[in-house]
């Protein structure tokens, strides 16, 4: 796969909405197998599609990528041999020593893709077309249709069929589901869920009325309101990937990321994770060797 065809996966990955990184060779001392401008990406499952470098880069790109789509945060990974990876390198890059043959250095960007969260809007009101235009400023995409994959709903719709689209939001689990409603249309309004069936566990999660308190308010106020509770619950919840499990290579003593790892052995009921199939092959030889070295 050349780099026009990893630009092209990765655009289809982002229409899909599916998450994954953008690895980019940015820059690179000799002799090294990988050029200036050469990328790849990384699936959240720790596939990587494309060409960084040779066998010991990739395991070290997937693992950073992985930890990028955990935090959301860009980082320039600098890999090379002991002591020259470090040489000149940002306080704030990644160092990664590589225990492979190769004498170059190569420095890798890494971009996380996360698509944005979707926040469905429902109802005509003034409040809800004031937040329909704020919200993408702070990073939502916003729907005005129910979608069951939304990780806000937000119910504005004046008293006009309330009760529909918040059962459905509480029967899909979706996160965040707020009424824009007076203390007695929402009293109404849950008495009303109520009678159908929906039990107080799932109630209690209805935020009305949604928003933060900001005493009388106009209808555009009370969309700011609940745009400043989203951000507060957007910033507070596990909204994102774990960091990835990692494994020591017993061989070369590299970090690898479990997930997408390539090069395993089972070994006395035990697996073990290898960068490359060089560091396997050398345990497999000697197990023993390396299984002391490790106990130590």
């Amino acid at each position: 796969m050349n780099r026009a065809d990893v630009l092209v996966r990765a655009g289809r990955l982002a229409a899909e909405e599916i998450p994954f990184a953008l690895a980019t060779v940015v820059a690179v001392e000799r002799p090294a197998s990988a050029r200036r401008g050469d990328r790849a990406l990384v699936t959240a499952e720790g596939e990587l599609v494309g060409w960084v470098g040779g066998a010991c880069s990739e395991p070290i790109v997937v693992r950073e990528a992985l930890r990028a789509l955990a935090d959301g945060e860009a980082r320039l990974v600098r890999i090379g041999p002991p002591g020259r990876a470090a040489a000149g390198a940002a306080s704030e890059t990644v160092v990664a020593a590589s225990a492979c043959a190769s004498e170059g250095v190569v420095e890798v960007l890494v971009e996380p893709q996360r698509p944005e969260p979707v926040l469905v809007i429902l109802g005509g009101s003034p409040a809800a077309e004031s937040l329909a235009r704020i919200a993408p400023e702070v990073g939502w995409r916003v729907a005005r249709e129910f979608r069951a994959d939304a990780a806000a709903v937000v119910v504005a719709t004046m008293g006009h069929d309330d009760e529909q689209p918040l059962a459905a939001a509480l029967e899909q689990g979706i996160g965040y589901v707020g009424l824009v409603a007076s203390a007695k249309r929402a009293a109404s309004v849950l008495a009303a869920l109520r009678s159908r069936g929906v039990d107080e566990e799932a109630l209690v999660r209805v935020r009305s009325p949604a928003g933060l308190d900001l005493g009388p308010a106009t209808q555009p106020e009370i969309a700011v309101a609940v745009l400043a509770e989203l951000v507060s619950w957007r910033h507070s919840r596990a909204a994102v990937p774990a960091s990835p499990e990692v494994a020591v290579d017993p061989v070369c003593g590299m970090e690898v990321a479990v997930d997408g790892v390539r090069e395993t052995v089972r070994h006395d009921a035990r697996i073990y994770y290898f960068c490359a199939a060089g560091c396997r092959s050398r345990f497999e030889a000697e197990p023993a060797r390396y299984l002391s070295v490790e106990s130590r």
